[in-house]
């Protein structure tokens, strides 16, 4: 149930703001109103859904001023991440990443973004990963979270996605080059861009 609302708010099935309706979300999926209920409120702990006294569930909404603050939180720990596990990084998972790389671009190429969106995530998360560092690993995995519903939103434009993979490419050179500075500013420069396309759609604070 937990990963099927996940889908749906990544995907924008469900938008921000929208009302989660449990009755007809629970006979979509053919559960009782408890592990949706129980889904909700770990989804609600994450800031993918906020709850209304006597209202319910709605799908949370980042105004301009929420989603700064969320990249400027990411762009600091996810720094210190990528310099830590630059210098560490394995063939393996070096190989990961390539790879990750390659599903983002197939996707991408075939329109289908939840695919392109899952193989993002496992390419920057794989960096991520190889600074061994698991408490900050979950923090970046809150930040995440609460941006997904925004996420296929930037990759809606073709242009968007090509200068994804355009940076990708060069994200994961300077990490074979084994420059952690150049890696951690250009994906500075990645999320940057993200956030100037996303303030055009988001309402100011």
């Amino acid at each position: 149930m937990l990963a099927e609302l996940r889908v749906a708010i990544a995907s924008g099935e469900l938008r921000p703001g929208e009302q989660v309706l449990q009755d007809a979300l629970a006979e979509r999926f053919g559960v009782s109103r408890v592990p949706l209920r129980e889904a909700l409120k770990i989804l609600e702990g994450e800031g993918q859904v906020t709850y209304r006294p006597h209202r319910g569930y709605f799908v949370a909404e980042l105004d301009l001023d929420d989603l700064r603050e969320v990249y400027r939180i990411r762009d600091l720990l996810e720094s210190e991440a990528v310099r830590v596990a630059v210098p560490r990084i394995t063939d393996d998972e070096m190989a990961a990443l390539a790879c990750s790389l390659s599903e983002v671009e197939r996707a991408s190429a075939a329109g289908d973004l939840m695919a392109m969106a899952a193989a993002n995530r496992r390419f920057h998360f794989g960096l991520i990963e190889a600074a061994h560092m698991p408490r900050l690993l979950k923090l970046i995995r809150v930040l995440w979270d609460a941006t997904d519903a925004y996420r296929s939103l930037y990759y809606s434009e073709s242009k968007h996605r090509e200068a994804v993979h355009d940076e990708h490419r060069k994200v994961l050179e300077s990490v074979r080059q084994g420059d952690a500075e150049e890696a951690v500013a250009l994906l500075r420069r990645h999320r940057q861009r993200a956030v100037e396309t996303l303030a055009q759609v988001l309402p100011d604070s």
